[in-house]
């Protein structure tokens, strides 16, 4: 999930990227926040495959419709919508899982040469959690990387190799054509067409009944399994999601519209 700091393909949330060094950021600290702005509109965030278990408590769980797909939590059904946080980034309810992509940020891992494989420590500088500030936790100490800056390194490794894990996942689940086209129907009363979400990537059941015993037993003893159906129960959350999107007024249809048909029916 690395990626050379380019303004013109940033991963999500990152409006810029530039690697920190002791040069130019020595008097640079970094401060805590409990209003996470860059995850307002967000309505899919990249997953690493050992979250499921968490985060399928609280989002659904999705592959992205790409060549490569990737495992998203979703936060709300449509873009620029994310239920789990208010207008300032707050969340809405305590206890959430939060996404380790998110968690990350405006650190991240990155290539400084497209040709190379080193990676290196970056912020996004257009982010008000890094910089020259009052308060804080400094980033060095002495011209060297401080404590903090040593744990939210030590933090972005492992997401790398969490995303290494991942892909090699996912890389699993495609040698055995176990993805399929998704598609979730969500019949409301009164209503006499349901509301169709499509757009995204789902492991196909079926599928995953007639693979063969001795594959099903080796995904089963290396964690496969557990995860596969941590994603396909949490595609249960999707009609809550649905029901809380359109209590917030962000839906295809009103809460009160909502309300007037099932009372009619």
């Amino acid at each position: 999930m690395a990626s050379a700091p380019n303004a013109t393909n940033l991963p999500l949330f990152y409006q810029d990227l530039m690697p920190l060094n002791s040069q130019d950021h020595v008097n640079y600290k970094s401060r805590n926040t409990d209003q996470a702005t860059w995850l307002v509109g967000a309505h899919a965030v990249p997953l690493t495959a050992e979250e499921f278990i968490h985060a399928g408590r609280n989002y659904p769980i999705v592959f992205a419709s790409a060549e490569q797909p990737v495992p998203l939590a979703l936060m709300g059904l449509n873009e620029g919508i994310n239920l789990f946080v208010d207008d300032n980034g707050k969340l809405v309810n305590d206890g959430v899982y939060i996404p380790a992509y998110a968690r990350r940020y405006p650190f991240m891992l990155a290539k400084l040469q497209p040709d190379s494989e080193e990676l290196s420590l970056c912020f996004d500088p257009t982010s008000d959690l890094v910089g020259e500030m009052d308060e804080g936790n400094a980033l060095f100490d002495n011209g060297e990387p401080s404590e903090t800056t040593k744990g939210m390194l030590e933090f972005c490794k492992s997401f790398e190799e969490a995303g290494i894990r991942t892909q090699q996942f996912v890389d699993e689940l495609n040698k055995h054509d176990l993805l399929m086209d998704g598609e979730v129907s969500i019949q409301q009363q009164g209503f006499d067409q349901p509301f169709i979400y499509r757009g995204f990537r789902m492991v196909d059941q079926e599928k995953l009944r007639d693979l063969r015993g001795d594959v099903l037993r080796s995904m089963n003893q290396n964690g496969m399994l557990a995860l596969i159906f941590a994603h396909l129960f949490s595609l249960d959350l999707i009609s809550g999601l649905f029901a809380r999107q359109v209590q917030a007024g962000k839906g295809p249809i009103s809460f009160d519209e909502l309300q007037a048909a099932a009372a009619k029916a």
